[in-house]
């Protein structure tokens, strides 16, 4: 018996698509940090550092989506493992701003290069056109939640 009312399509829901595609993506980054003794968080945490040196564990939580509670134990052990170093004391206020260290960035390299041969097979299948437009149409959706999200 079929379910009819209110109820999503899951076959018809841009929602479910982008969750699987997320999911997937997730699982194929997840394969290929494996060995080189990363998750994809540890990933997301060295590539912030590297693009914007000095971000607090507040900031790299929320860039990499993920608590404030795990990006501090994450930094705890990336710090201790020579990745990443932080301050003894906090130059302003409470933040304790982290940098790579230069393990941190050679670790990120290989993990870089990984993780665009990822991004690269899942693009396989459009042209440079759609490419573009597949972003500008994310960007619009993530623009368009996010400020539905501003006015409520």
């Amino acid at each position: 018996m079929s379910q009819k009312g209110s109820g999503v399509d899951l076959d018809k829901s841009l929602g479910y698509l982008l969750k699987e595609a997320s999911s997937a993506l997730r699982a194929a980054m997840e394969e290929v940090l494996r060995p080189l003794g990363m998750t994809v968080t540890h990933y997301s945490c060295l590539e912030l550092l590297a693009q914007r040196p000095g971000l607090s564990n507040s900031e790299l939580a929320r860039g990499a989506f993920v608590t404030r509670q795990s990006m501090n134990v994450l930094l705890q052990a990336l710090e201790r493992d020579g990745y990443v170093t932080r301050p003894a004391e906090a130059p302003v206020g409470k933040a304790l701003p982290a940098r790579l260290t230069p393990r941190g960035r050679r670790s990120l390299e290989k993990a870089s290069a990984a993780v665009r041969a990822v991004e690269v097979r899942m693009l396989a299948g459009l042209t440079e056109p759609e490419q573009a437009a597949a972003f500008r149409i994310l960007r619009s959706m993530v623009h368009s939640l996010r400020n539905d999200d501003d006015a409520a």
